[in-house]
């Protein structure tokens, strides 16, 4: 898939749901729990899980958190949780790190 800013993926295996904040212009493959994402707007209509998530990539995804990888140029935020683990092709998304406030000496 050629994913683009703004695009709504949700999960085919469990009720993840994220919206592309940041991608490259080529092709990644976007899975959740070993599945890939497709598609959609999140809210579950027509976005029931029809498959099985891979036991080996669970560990969840939290609600209004950033995964991204900065080699990639790929960040995802989350905007419905589930027990997946968000992976682009096939390597798993750290969790972005909150930037740091400015100390106020």
């Amino acid at each position: 898939m050629r994913p683009r800013v703004g695009q709504m993926l949700t999960s085919t295996v469990d009720t993840t749901a994220v919206i592309v904040v940041r991608c490259p212009d080529e092709e990644l493959e976007i899975d959740c729990g070993g599945a890939a994402m497709v598609e959609g707007n999140g809210n579950g209509a027509g976005a029931a899980a029809t498959g099985t998530a891979d036991p080996g990539l669970t560990g969840g995804s939290l609600l209004g958190k950033r995964y991204a990888d900065d080699e990639l140029g790929v960040e995802l935020l989350c905007t419905k949780p589930g027990p997946g683990v968000l992976t682009v092709n096939g390597v798993p998304l750290p969790m972005k790190a909150a930037k740091p406030l400015p100390a106020s000496d």
